[in-house]
């Protein structure tokens, strides 16, 4: 009998092994250029701060985008309409507008230890920052609301009008959450995945006045 067992146990690991490396092997890795690169060399980029990793065009795809981007829209006067109805609020034309954006749950922004408390004093913080900057105040959006619990009593979010936000500026999921800052001319400068309030206070800073 453990003739016949140990040759079928061995055969089923040495099995499953080749099946594993097949599954990983699968894996295509492409740069922000959606330029086929190798793993290494994939890893190797998204080691640095500027770059981020999302999911491809298939399940199997890995791609770099740059965190950083910048731009300008059209008709900043129509988003203001929008965000407006949404928020229920008045936006000043004449002020960066400030977003910061949900994707929806991911592993990033469900993982974190932060607490309850936690959070408030970091957004407290972010818009104190905001305000020595200039008189505005970041409005909260999501395109999914699941995972948002936690803010409940901390912070306002609002639906994003039409998907709008989304097709603007954040074509892709991007892990956590991302903000973008858009001048009075509708110059803007938006940011992908998680972020320090640094950051967002200095791309404010370069849009003051534009």
């Amino acid at each position: 009998m453990k003739r016949i067992l140990l040759p079928l146990i061995f055969g089923i690991l040495i099995s499953s092994c080749s099946s594993t490396k097949t599954r990983k092997d699968t894996t295509r890795y492409f740069n922000e250029n959606n330029v086929e690169i190798s793993q290494l060399k994939f890893n190797q980029i998204r080691s640095t701060p500027e770059f981020l990793a999302i999911a491809g065009d298939s399940a199997h795809h890995k791609k770099l985008v740059v965190r950083e981007k910048r731009g300008k829209i059209t008709d900043r006067a129509f988003l203001e309409s929008l965000l407006e109805k949404e928020t229920n609020q008045e936006i000043d034309s004449n002020q960066p507008l400030v977003i910061i954006y949900y994707p929806g749950k991911d592993r990033c922004n469900s993982s974190s230890s932060a607490t309850k408390e936690s959070k408030r004093i970091w957004f407290k913080k972010l818009e104190e920052g905001v305000r020595q900057i200039a008189p505005t105040k970041p409005i909260y959006i999501y395109k999914d609301r699941k995972g948002l619990e936690i803010y409940h009593g901390v912070l306002t979010w609002h639906k994003d009008p039409e998907g709008t936000v989304e097709s603007l500026f954040f074509p892709d999921h991007y892990a956590c959450s991302s903000f973008v800052v858009i001048s009075k001319s509708g110059e803007y400068i938006s940011h992908f995945g998680e972020f320090v309030k640094e950051s967002l206070w200095k791309a404010t800073a370069q849009l003051i006045g534009n």
